[in-house]
């Protein structure tokens, strides 16, 4: 099995081509503000993942990658709502789009970190 069968990466793979797409369309000086802050933190929702699941044998790492994951996706969301907020982005469709997807990925990831959890529980 590969990370890239995970439905959190999928996901997240996902939300990291929107949102690359979304921000291109910006106003420049927000596209190198806080474009760049949405797009780094939805790739780093993804790339947590990514190393989490190649840390996977060390239960406490994966959490904890995992956890890292959750709060860059939160941070996305923040971004998300500051562009909205600010009329920097102003295509309602799009917006409650990635809103959308952003709010799958993190109840995703709080199912299955609870799962790892539940899962490293019974271990000990």
């Amino acid at each position: 099995m590969s990370y890239r069968n995970l439905q959190i990466w999928i996901l997240a793979r996902e939300v990291v081509i929107e949102v690359h797409d979304m921000t291109m369309n910006l106003p420049k000086f927000e596209m190198y503000e806080e474009g760049s802050q949405i797009r780094k933190s939805s790739k780093t929702t993804k790339a947590a993942i990514v190393e989490g699941y190649g840390r996977r044998r060390y239960k406490q790492d994966w959490i904890k990658f995992l956890v890292y994951a959750l709060s860059s996706n939160d941070e996305t969301m923040d971004h998300l709502e500051n562009l909205w907020d600010t009329k920097s982005l102003t295509d309602e469709r799009r917006f409650n789009s990635i809103k959308n997807k952003v709010e799958v990925l993190g109840k995703t990831l709080n199912k299955f970190l609870q799962a790892v959890e539940q899962e490293h529980q019974s271990l000990k």
